[in-house]
């Protein structure tokens, strides 16, 4: 009887500390896609606006940085810009607008954030005091 009692108050436990550190984990998740919409992001499309005169458009979005125009401007590209393309902690690809909604003369872009759901109050954007 009290070895069942044992193991029924570790079950507890263990189920009291995960949820704790879920909820740490998810805090992280936050911060790092906070992190890469305000910095990570940012020189690469700097050097791209450096070269081509100005950021990618949101119909050419992010993939502008790894992949050369096939228009008149694709001697002045002078990339890739990036590696990769790396999606957010929740899997979902960052999203992008040029002109952005936020940031009229730059570009917007976010983290449809863990609801994977763009345009609700999760969003984790380039803009704001979030």
């Amino acid at each position: 009887m009290e070895m069942l009692l044992v193991i029924a108050l570790m079950g507890v436990l263990m189920g009291v500390l995960a949820v704790g550190f879920g909820n740490i984990f998810g805090e992280n998740e936050k911060e790092m896609a906070k992190m890469f919409v305000r910095q990570g992001i940012k020189a690469n499309l700097m050097q791209y606006r450096m070269n081509m005169g100005g950021y990618p458009t949101t119909d050419e979005g992010l993939k502008a940085l790894l992949d050369a125009p096939d228009n008149e401007s694709a001697g002045r590209w002078k990339g890739p810009y990036a590696d990769a393309l790396p999606k957010d902690p929740w899997g979902k690809p960052y999203q992008y607008a040029c002109p952005g909604v936020h940031n009229k003369i730059g570009y917007d872009i976010w983290s449809m954030g863990p609801d994977k759901q763009d345009g609700t109050d999760d969003d984790i954007g380039n803009w704001g005091d979030e």
